[in-house]
């Protein structure tokens, strides 16, 4: 590895460590369900995105719930205590799509039709206010 690579790695891995986040990998669901869920929180207190999640009538919200609060639980490690409340907020949050599994349905008349069971990636980002 050359000397800009190293340096341009070591810059990335000290950023790093200022940023708390959760990521949540294979989510058995479509990524526009999932988007769906993510785009309610984004930019919210925690406290009021974990209220918001847990009367949510989507299936995707409770995975998101618990992302959310893996994430929270992140913060508090790094910094060594507990967040107060309205310190917290979920600053960045976004939905990737992941691996696609192909199956085949019968069809008439000898066919086959495709089936795509997707999957997605979530991160959440939570930080205070001015540490966007």
């Amino acid at each position: 590895m050359g000397a800009r690579k190293r340096i341009a790695a070591e810059q990335r891995k000290a950023a790093k460590k200022t940023q708390y986040f959760a990521k949540l990998v294979n989510v058995p669901s479509s990524p526009r369900k999932m988007r769906y869920v993510v785009d309610l929180i984004r930019g919210m207190e925690v406290n009021r995105a974990l209220g918001t999640l847990q009367f949510s009538k989507k299936a995707a919200s409770a995975d998101v719930e618990k992302l959310l609060r893996s994430a929270i639980a992140n913060w508090e490690q790094k910094n060594e205590r507990k967040a107060e409340d309205g310190e917290l907020f979920v600053t960045k949050a976004y939905v990737d799509e992941g691996v696609t599994l192909k199956r085949m349905r019968p069809a008439p008349q000898g066919r086959g039709y495709r089936i795509r069971k997707r999957s997605n990636h979530v991160t959440l980002f939570v930080g205070t206010q001015t540490n966007d």
